[in-house]
């Protein structure tokens, strides 16, 4: 399983935005942003030339960061989106948004997608009543998403149930957090991606 080695607090620093990896302390005003709203380092508060190059560099990092995913995972997301039909950024998106990890996160029965791929990964999510330990694993229109019955009382899924107000379920998943069930409707269009990512930057980048 792919793991950031850096914390998750400075990452959001560094891209001066949040990136919601700490799952309700985004939420709060314990917020690492709410009172460091500038990159990590002692160089930080300095003037950055912003350059082309350097633009699409932070977009590129910015959504690596936001999915929890590392550069050669990435890069063969781009491979694939490049090899599929329709707009490259947009199907970049779409791969990363149907990701296991992110979908399990999305309908709210981890707190965090870094909790997300713990939980796949210890063997605590079924995919259409199969157990998938696969964080990447790309689920498709009509998968059934769940959490297995055993592992319905653990603590890290009773914090993510007691903490569903924070979630916003987008359209293209359908869940009962009740029953920590969940299905995918569809693979969603790029509206319906609610990230913080400028798509059409990346792929002006990997198109040099």
């Amino acid at each position: 399983m792919a793991v950031a080695k850096v914390a998750a607090c400075r990452q959001c620093r560094r891209e001066r935005e949040k990136l919601f990896l700490k799952g309700q302390r985004c939420f709060s005003d314990k917020c690492v942003l709410e009172k460091k709203p500038y990159a990590p380092g002692q160089k930080s508060k300095r003037r950055t030339v912003e350059t082309e190059y350097y633009i699409q560099l932070r977009e590129k990092q910015k959504a690596k960061k936001y999915y929890g995913v590392l550069e050669k995972q990435f890069s063969n997301y781009y491979k694939k989106a490049v090899q599929k039909k329709g707009v490259t950024g947009e199907v970049l998106l779409q791969l990363l948004e149907t990701r296991l990890d992110n979908a399990v996160y999305m309908m709210g029965f981890a707190t965090s997608r870094a909790q997300s791929k713990q939980l796949i990964s210890h063997g605590h999510i079924l995919v259409d009543g199969k157990k998938v330990d696969i964080p990447s694993y790309q689920l498709k229109e009509g998968n059934q998403v769940s959490v297995a019955p055993g592992s319905r009382e653990i603590t890290p899924v009773l914090e993510a149930r007691s903490s569903g107000s924070t979630i916003t379920i987008p359209e293209w998943l359908e869940v009962d957090l009740d029953a920590l069930e969940g299905k995918v409707l569809k693979i969603p269009d790029r509206e319906e991606i609610k990230v913080p990512i400028n798509e059409q930057i990346i792929v002006e980048l990997y198109s040099k």
